[in-house]
């Protein structure tokens, strides 16, 4: 292989995304000894930044926007502006354009956004205002395992909304296509169709964060939260090896615990006859979701926006009314192709000008598509930010684009550009990736990936809760949480 992995850790964690890394900075404060294992030779898994399009041209690979990494309960503790992580906040957290011209923008004041949306101003103070003002407290609870929670009248008020598909709670709540049109697209980050139940819960949670810890950018591009986390897990003492590829857990050396920043089909495929048959069986039946159609852009100028507004957000949902958003989302897991996919769409580089040469600029849009799809759909998300920002297309210096397999290639844990590690049906949204949570049938091996609870977003929160299991099980220690 080339490289050895280090010898005399009490602690080895396979694979660096932001729960891996989490995970190994957790075992280093509790004074144990820990080194990252990286099959690729860029640390960071799908929090990654490189040159795709042009020189000059700074793009993330998968992951470019942090409310959940901003609003970390796990992240929030720890030092990482003092190795070079700063957040930029763009003036509003997220756009809705519409056909008409207008959109709904945004901010951090409950008050000034919910104005936008006339009639329904008073039903989105009611239903948003008390989740924004208790954020910090409600991540506690929603960024953790299954559990009784410390607040259990808050979580059973939010478990009413967020166990609703997203389609009713739009329509029971809100009289306006506005609106609903804006629940759906927040609700869309679940990657499952809207009509689901559950599928309302990543909406509220997103919504929410508009307006408390907002949906900031890492300065300089995404490479920087992963590096800031690599150093303050060296100043630990903690080690990181690049370029090492775990492909059996027999070649590893011996360590009280290995926690594993992969999903369970990967798992499978390394730990061989470490682990029983039933537990085999139970990894094997892990459902994974839709997969991502990325494109990323350097552009000449500012995208040229229908509504001037939408100059104003670091984000943007493209997808029109709740039924249109809703058809797009139902698309992949029927296995079509939504001819008018729901597209996220960011511009970091308007809030950072490091991403691009002066005067320049970057911007990425994604949408979802069938696990494994080999379907170019370049075309219909062009025409979909077209249809936004009429003559976008002018403006293009170069793009790249990435398929399923393209993002795969890039993470090992994109299975079939699956980006949440799992689908996030009902099932799963509790006993994630079975009902042993992060524990597995082999001796000291740990699930620590976003295929484990609180599940997928930039959070680390995967990663800390399965550091804690290891410290009680296996170190017999515990730190608090």
């Amino acid at each position: 292989m080339g490289i050895e992995a280090p010898l005399g850790r009490d602690a080895l964690v396979i694979g660096s995304g932001p729960n891996g890394l989490a995970a190994a900075v957790a075992l280093a404060q509790a004074g144990k000894k820990v080194a990252v294992l990286e099959a690729q030779a860029t640390i960071g898994g799908g929090v990654r930044s490189a040159e795709l399009t042009l020189p000059g041209f700074v793009h993330d690979l998968c992951s470019s926007v942090y409310p959940l990494a901003a609003g970390s309960p796990y992240f929030r503790t720890l030092p990482l502006d003092r190795f070079g992580l700063q957040w930029i906040q763009p003036a509003a957290a997220l756009a809705h354009p519409f056909d008409d011209g207008t959109a709904v923008v945004l901010t951090r004041s409950i008050d000034e956004s919910a104005a936008q949306f006339g009639p329904d101003e008073k039903a989105v103070k009611k239903l948003i205002g008390p989740l924004a003002r208790s954020w910090n407290e409600l991540s506690e609870m929603l960024l953790a395992p299954p559990r009784v929670p410390r607040q259990p009248f808050a979580m059973m008020r939010f478990g009413w909304m967020a166990l609703r598909p997203a389609t009713l709670l739009a329509r029971g709540i809100f009289r306006t296509q506005r609106a609903r049109a804006v629940l759906a697209g927040m609700a869309a980050h679940s990657i499952v169709p809207l009509e689901w139940v559950s599928s309302s819960a990543a909406g509220l949670v997103l919504w929410a964060s508009c307006h408390s810890g907002g949906w900031p950018f890492a300065a300089g591009g995404s490479q920087f939260l992963t590096d800031a986390l690599v150093g303050l897990l060296r100043s630990l003492g903690g080690d990181v090896v690049p370029s090492y590829p775990v492909t059996s857990l027999d070649q590893l050396p011996p360590a009280r615990a290995v926690l594993c920043d992969i999903t369970p089909r990967q798992l499978v495929s390394i730990a061989g006859g470490r682990i029983t048959g039933r537990d085999r069986r139970a990894l094997a039946r892990y459902r994974y979701g839709p997969g991502v159609f990325k494109v990323d852009w350097a552009l000449d100028a500012p995208v040229p926006w229908n509504a001037p507004d939408c100059a104003r957000a670091g984000t943007l949902h493209l997808g029109g009314t709740l039924e249109e958003i809703a058809r797009a989302e139902r698309a992949p897991w029927q296995g079509r192709y939504a001819e008018r996919p729901f597209v996220l769409f960011a511009q970091p580089s308007l809030f950072d000008p490091t991403r691009a040469p002066a005067g320049q600029h970057t911007a990425w849009g994604y949408c979802h598509v069938s696990n494994g799809s080999t379907v170019d759909m370049l075309e219909r998300v062009e025409r979909q930010v077209e249809r936004f920002a009429r003559g976008f297309r002018r403006h293009i210096l170069a793009r790249s684009v990435m398929t399923p397999a393209d993002l795969e290639a890039h993470d090992a844990n994109l299975i079939g550009g699956d980006i949440a590690g799992g689908a996030m049906n009902l099932r799963q949204l509790f006993t994630r990736p079975t009902a042993r949570l992060y524990a597995t049938s082999a001796d000291g091996v740990i699930l620590c990936s976003s295929s484990t609870p609180p599940g997928p977003g930039v959070h680390g929160m995967c990663g800390y809760f399965a550091a804690q299991y290891a410290l009680r099980k296996h170190f017999k220690t515990s730190r608090s949480g």
